[in-house]
């Protein structure tokens, strides 16, 4: 019965692959069935298994798998709570205070990475993924042959489950980086990114880093009104006592002009006749030095040229004798 259950998924599982995007609630019970095969495969890792040892069963998986990863961690219940997983479980850092409902002794992390299936069980419309799916679901580790097993409820008491993602590829431009979060029903929740590629969960499920692709465009700068030309300014306003300023200023102006005038004009009329004065005394010097020197005599208190020789002397024309 066992060996039929099985292969039965195997059968159904490449249909599921190739059959176009389900609705959501189809799309919810076909990751169930995909969660129930990689339990499956994650169990068989286990053979006498150490507990608190990672198992890796990714090779384990059928050629339809590519690129997914699947391990399994079989710990005690109460050292779980108490301890915690220490250092990590792959992406996943579980901090102490980890309760399950229903209780059992020993149970299984199922870890898991859906790689490029990321999108096919987890459609998000108008978001993009950035970073594979990654799940991690806790179940009963008494039975480990055991098969088609419910999951336990796993919740965090104190510190949050936070998950350090690789490789986290940048989000659109003008689009934010977003923590998603599927639970067991298919529904999801939305929480920031911190550090740049760690998201945060107080239960178990299935969680990846996305983007939102329909981004509105920024809206256009709208066009500014056409500039009408500025008014012509008024023309200035003169006051009258400004007026009068002006008259008394040009009443001023010009009679001081005509005062420089008549200055100027009387400078002139003077150096016309000095130069005239000049010019003749030029002329009686240079007709003194062309002719004889005269003799000055002193006659009372002035000087007056004088001859010193008579040079013809006066003789009566006719000698009569009286």
């Amino acid at each position: 019965m066992w060996l039929h259950h099985h292969h039965l998924l195997l059968l159904v599982l490449p249909l599921l692959l190739c059959s176009p995007l389900p609705l959501a609630g189809a799309q919810s019970s076909e990751a169930r069935s995909l969660d129930a095969i990689l339990q499956e495969y994650a169990y068989r890792a286990l053979v006498r298994p150490k507990t608190g040892t990672i198992y890796n069963a990714t090779s384990l998986l059928p050629s339809n798998f590519t690129g997914v990863k699947v391990a399994a961690l079989r710990l005690r219940s109460g050292s779980l709570r108490r301890r915690g997983v220490v250092p990590s479980y792959n992406e996943f850092e579980i901090p102490i205070g980890i309760i399950e409902r229903p209780y059992v002794k020993r149970l299984v992390l199922v870890y898991q990475n859906l790689g490029n299936l990321s999108k096919r069980y987890y459609p998000l419309p108008n978001y993009t993924y950035l970073a594979p799916v990654l799940g991690l679901l806790a179940y009963n580790g008494s039975n480990l042959s055991a098969t088609n097993l419910p999951t336990l409820n796993v919740s965090a008491s104190a510190d949050p489950i936070r998950v350090k993602f690789v490789d986290v590829r940048d989000p659109p431009l003008g689009a934010v980086a977003r923590c998603v979060w599927f639970d067991l029903e298919g529904s999801s929740n939305f929480s920031n990114v911190t550090g740049g590629n760690t998201c945060s969960t107080s239960t178990q499920g299935h969680l990846s880093i996305v983007a939102e692709t329909s981004v509105p465009p920024p809206p256009a700068p709208s066009l500014p009104p056409p500039v009408s030309p500025p008014p012509s300014p008024p023309p200035p306003v003169v006051p009258q006592e400004s007026n009068s300023s002006n008259k008394v200023g040009v009443i001023v102006g010009s009679v001081l002009g005509g005062v420089v005038f008549l200055v100027l004009l009387c400078l002139l009329v003077l150096w016309v006749l000095k130069y005239k004065r000049n010019k003749r005394i030029q002329q009686m010097e240079r007709a003194a030095d062309a002719g004889e020197a005269l003799h000055m005599a002193n006659v009372g208190d002035t000087k007056a040229p004088a001859a010193t020789v008579t040079r013809t002397q006066p003789a009566l024309e006719h000698e009569y004798a009286p």
